[in-house]
Protein backbone atom coordinates (compact mmCIF):
# COMPACT_ATOMS: atom_id res chain seq x y z
CA UNK A 1 0.00 0.00 0.00
CA UNK A 2 1.38 3.46 -0.88
CA UNK A 3 2.58 5.62 1.96
CA UNK A 4 0.01 8.05 3.33
CA UNK A 5 -3.12 6.30 1.98
CA UNK A 6 -5.52 4.98 4.56
CA UNK A 7 -7.01 1.52 3.90
CA UNK A 8 -10.46 2.82 4.87
CA UNK A 9 -10.15 5.49 2.19
CA UNK A 10 -9.39 2.86 -0.47
CA UNK A 11 -12.39 0.82 0.65
CA UNK A 12 -14.57 3.92 0.43
CA UNK A 13 -13.37 4.56 -3.14
CA UNK A 14 -14.14 0.97 -4.14
CA UNK A 15 -17.68 1.26 -2.75
CA UNK A 16 -18.29 4.57 -4.54
CA UNK A 17 -17.06 3.14 -7.85
CA UNK A 18 -19.78 0.47 -7.72
CA UNK A 19 -22.59 3.01 -7.28
CA UNK A 20 -24.38 4.28 -10.36
CA UNK A 21 -24.37 8.00 -11.08
CA UNK A 22 -26.99 9.08 -13.60
CA UNK A 23 -27.09 12.75 -14.53
CA UNK A 24 -28.92 12.82 -17.87
CA UNK A 25 -32.08 11.23 -19.21
CA UNK A 26 -30.26 9.37 -22.00
CA UNK A 27 -27.99 7.73 -19.40
CA UNK A 28 -31.00 6.34 -17.56
CA UNK A 29 -32.51 5.16 -20.84
CA UNK A 30 -29.31 3.34 -21.79
CA UNK A 31 -29.12 1.66 -18.39
CA UNK A 32 -32.78 0.61 -18.67
CA UNK A 33 -32.10 -0.97 -22.07
CA UNK A 34 -29.11 -2.86 -20.67
CA UNK A 35 -31.27 -4.10 -17.82
CA UNK A 36 -34.14 -5.12 -20.11
CA UNK A 37 -31.76 -7.06 -22.36
CA UNK A 38 -29.81 -8.46 -19.37
CA UNK A 39 -26.61 -7.11 -20.95
CA UNK A 40 -24.80 -4.96 -18.38
CA UNK A 41 -21.50 -5.58 -20.12
CA UNK A 42 -22.52 -3.27 -23.01
CA UNK A 43 -24.36 -0.57 -21.08
CA UNK A 44 -22.09 2.17 -22.45
CA UNK A 45 -23.16 1.18 -25.99
CA UNK A 46 -26.82 1.50 -25.05
CA UNK A 47 -26.17 4.88 -23.41
CA UNK A 48 -24.57 6.11 -26.65
CA UNK A 49 -27.53 4.83 -28.66
CA UNK A 50 -29.95 6.56 -26.29
CA UNK A 51 -28.05 9.80 -26.73
CA UNK A 52 -28.21 9.59 -30.50
CA UNK A 53 -31.57 7.94 -31.29
CA UNK A 54 -35.20 8.15 -30.18
CA UNK A 55 -35.49 6.61 -26.71
CA UNK A 56 -39.06 5.41 -27.20
CA UNK A 57 -38.10 3.32 -30.25
CA UNK A 58 -35.06 1.94 -28.45
CA UNK A 59 -37.01 0.85 -25.38
CA UNK A 60 -39.84 -0.59 -27.46
CA UNK A 61 -37.40 -2.64 -29.52
CA UNK A 62 -35.56 -3.82 -26.39
CA UNK A 63 -38.82 -4.97 -24.79
CA UNK A 64 -39.85 -6.81 -27.95
CA UNK A 65 -36.50 -8.60 -28.07
CA UNK A 66 -36.60 -9.43 -24.35
CA UNK A 67 -40.03 -11.07 -24.69
CA UNK A 68 -38.74 -13.59 -27.22
CA UNK A 69 -37.70 -16.78 -25.47
CA UNK A 70 -35.48 -18.54 -28.01
CA UNK A 71 -32.82 -15.82 -28.23
CA UNK A 72 -29.48 -16.60 -26.60
CA UNK A 73 -27.76 -13.23 -27.14
CA UNK A 74 -30.44 -10.57 -26.69
CA UNK A 75 -28.00 -7.68 -27.08
CA UNK A 76 -26.76 -8.81 -30.49
CA UNK A 77 -30.28 -9.53 -31.67
CA UNK A 78 -31.42 -6.12 -30.46
CA UNK A 79 -28.70 -4.42 -32.50
CA UNK A 80 -29.63 -6.37 -35.62
CA UNK A 81 -33.33 -5.60 -35.27
CA UNK A 82 -32.80 -1.97 -34.41
CA UNK A 83 -30.52 -1.20 -37.32
CA UNK A 84 -32.36 -3.24 -39.95
CA UNK A 85 -36.09 -3.17 -39.26
CA UNK A 86 -36.36 0.13 -37.41
CA UNK A 87 -34.16 2.00 -39.85
CA UNK A 88 -32.24 3.61 -37.00
CA UNK A 89 -30.08 5.66 -39.34
CA UNK A 90 -33.17 7.69 -40.30
CA UNK A 91 -34.59 8.07 -36.77
CA UNK A 92 -32.00 10.32 -35.20
CA UNK A 93 -33.13 12.85 -32.62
Amino acid sequence: MPIGIDKNYLDTLKKRAKESRVYKKFQMTGLMIAQILEDDKHKSLYIRLAKKYDEHKLITTAKNVAERKNIKNKGAYFMKVFYSEMGAKNNKK
